[in-house]
């Protein structure tokens, strides 16, 4: 026979155990990139202060650390909102939809450079992309077509006679950032692609040519220097004579002690990276968990803000703090979707 009183008391337990993990978070938690990171706590600062309730929790882990999180599942366990600065990859988009994360919300939020800096202290260089990808690939061609051998180049000189005899030394984000992937695709690649026989490799074996022209050097003139980037800020003082890699937006509040490499004689500017002149820009975003809008309190809230004219227009405080700001039209769209709560398809994410 049923048991209805049986029944009745595993519902209201299981109804109990549901309804706390629901309410057991009342704070909004986002995870992901460490570019995105400054104008993400800069909305939350604001947000928290005009809506009365809790600031949104912001963790830097990196755009790839950011994607794992956020993908791992749903429920309050598990971060609402991961920031990247490059867009999700379809990989990415598998393991969310694996784990039962199956509607994500993508906003591009803005535009930023990834600039290689160094201390004020000493003169601007002026580098192309082939410069910075025969310093720091891990192969490099030989005197030979189809020849490829270990990186040699220790100098700046030795790369390219009209630079600095200065040694090699490059302090920049481990393979979890998204400034890594969006460096390796935008600088690397395009300097890889110099040399005509690595270019025509792109079409006929892409894996070769991406493992030839995305991988960096690991004997020890590549540093790889974590997520924070005011970090690579402080040991660029104490020496003036290496490069860091990092956002613009880094280098624009740090403006006092470092300045930004011209890359093809284009320095990084506002100017130069809203209009996509600088050859390293690239896009920003962040991607929202529909399922926790309107079960962790303030989502929708939190998004508006970050994408109100206010914050992100042209006259907006992100653009105070760096940020590139979206064309009009797009912004326009952009509000409209979110507030709309659009899922983004398969086929939007990168392969």
């Amino acid at each position: 026979m049923f048991d209805y009183k049986w029944f009745h008391v595993v519902t209201v337990s299981l109804c109990m155990v549901v309804g706390s993990e629901v309410s057991a978070r009342e704070t909004i938690e986002v995870v992901g990139s460490s570019t995105v990171y400054p104008f993400s706590t800069v909305v939350a600062e604001r947000y928290g202060r005009s809506s009365g309730k809790p600031t949104p929790k912001i963790e830097s882990t990196g755009s790839g650390g950011g994607m794992k999180l956020f993908c791992s599942g749903v429920g309050t366990n598990f971060p609402d909102i991961t920031n990247s600065s490059r867009r999700m990859k379809l990989s990415e988009f598998a393991q969310c939809q694996r784990n039962g994360v199956e509607e994500i919300i993508e906003v591009q939020v803005g535009f930023d450079g990834i600039v290689l800096a160094n201390s004020i202290n000493v003169p601007v260089m002026n580098l192309s992309r082939q410069d910075i990808f025969l310093a720091l690939a891990a192969r490099v061609p030989g005197a030979r077509d189809g020849e490829l051998i270990e990186n040699p180049y220790t100098t700046w000189q030795q790369v390219n006679p009209s630079l600095p005899d200065d040694p090699i030394e490059v302090l920049g984000p481990p393979p979890t950032s998204g400034t890594r992937d969006a460096f390796v695709e935008l600088a690397m690649e395009g300097g890889c692609k110099k040399t005509p026989w690595l270019a025509a490799m792109k079409k006929s074996d892409k894996q070769d040519f991406k493992a030839i022209c995305h991988t960096i050097r690991e004997d020890g003139l590549y540093i790889e220097a974590g997520e924070n980037d005011n970090l690579i800020v402080q040991k660029l003082q104490a020496n003036p004579r290496a490069l860091g890699i990092f956002g613009f937006s880094f280098l624009d509040q740090n403006a006092d002690t470092v300045h930004g490499a011209s890359i093809e004689s284009v320095g990084p500017d506002f100017e130069s990276i809203a209009d996509k002149s600088y050859p390293i820009s690239r896009p920003l975003y962040f991607y929202v968990k529909k399922a926790h809008v309107g079960v962790v309190p303030g989502i929708q809230d939190f998004i508006n803000e970050f994408t109100s004219e206010k914050a992100w227009g042209e006259e907006g405080y992100l653009a105070d703090k760096g940020m590139i700001p979206l064309p009009t039209a797009q912004r326009k769209a952009t509000a409209k979707n979110i507030r709309a709560l659009v899922s983004m398809t398969g086929d939007e994410a990168l392969k």
